[in-house]
């Protein structure tokens, strides 16, 4: 049978795109499948602090276009569609996109995952420009200002935390009268000067003309809406995994982000998958660029161990 690639990435994202360095590095001949823009989330950001080796800061955009110059001087080709289905079983497995079918000896999902929105006003237009849906990416940009965190369960408390050393003020806006952290860290919050907890209040819209600079919240319990000047708000109400290729067949978590041993390999012999659709503690440009090299390096001895089969 005639093979298209020796292995096929998709999606672009840092770790798609740290995969492609490697598998292309290592001689494998090696495609990105994307359908919008390459890097993925991380475009989004403006400004990138903690990724080793720069002292500059530099955007999102940035560091993916320079992941994938290098991805590209080494060979790897880059495919604008759609992948609408993948096919893993077997030694010779195929990935059907919006053009046409094609033939592969193994599969590397870097899919990613996405936010949970909360749909108001002003999110979508102001996202990257003072709405962020990562504290650890964009926390030290918020330096002795005023940022407030929507949400009440670990993800939202912890970072509110991590927040507070930067910023000179933190507020937790959560909808309920309690928050659903664990007792450890609610009481961690409770003990912070910095942060403030907004109770019972909802986002109805977040305002600024080219940055953040409002939220008009409205209070549940006494049927009340406020404004809350600020200079940022990171949302933490949920991600959600883009599984829908390989939810049919690859082992989940209770969340549905894929579960991987340490070689990022799945359930199938010849499937890995990497960043932030893997089930794991840190969602981050560093630990998914881990993850790409890793999955190439077990993809290039899996269709060596097994070509000649």
């Amino acid at each position: 049978m005639r093979l298209d690639y020796d292995i096929a990435i998709i999606g672009g994202g840092p770790g798609g795109l740290s995969a492609a360095i490697y598998a292309s590095r290592g001689g494998l001949d090696t495609v990105v499948f994307e359908k919008g823009l390459v890097g993925g989330q991380i475009v989004l950001t403006a400004d990138i602090e903690n990724y080793p080796g720069f002292e500059e800061n530099l955007s999102g955009f940035d560091i993916a276009d320079k992941m994938k110059k290098q991805a590209n001087n080494f060979g790897t080709e880059f495919k604008m569609e759609e992948v609408l289905e993948v096919k893993p079983k077997g030694k010779i497995k195929s990935v059907v996109t919006n053009s046409k079918e094609y033939k592969v000896r193994s599969i590397i999902i870097a899919t990613g995952a996405n936010p949970r929105k909360l749909g108001v006003e002003g999110e979508a237009r102001l996202t990257g420009k003072g709405v962020s849906y990562c504290a650890t990416c964009d926390g030290a940009l918020y330096r002795d200002k005023i940022v407030a965190v929507v949400g009440g369960g670990d993800s939202a408390v912890e970072e509110a935390l991590f927040l507070t050393r930067f910023a000179r003020k933190v507020y937790i806006i959560h909808r309920r009268d309690k928050l659903r952290a664990i007792k450890l860290v609610r009481e961690r919050a409770f003990r912070n000067e910095k942060i403030e907890i907004v109770w019972n209040s909802i986002v109805k819209e977040i305002e600024g003309k080219d940055f953040v600079e409002n939220l008009k919240l409205h209070n549940k319990e006494d049927d009340r809406d406020f404004d809350l000047t600020i200079d940022g708000v990171f949302m933490y109400v949920g991600i959600i995994p883009n599984n829908k290729l390989v939810k049919e067949f690859v082992e989940l978590d209770e969340q549905g982000f894929i579960q991987t041993d340490a070689s990022m390999s799945t359930n199938i012999p010849g499937l890995y998958a990497v960043g932030d659709i893997n089930q794991k503690v840190l969602r981050q440009v560093v630990t998914a660029a881990s993850d790409g090299a890793t999955a190439a390096f077990e993809a290039e001895k899996w269709i060596e161990n097994t070509k000649d089969q």
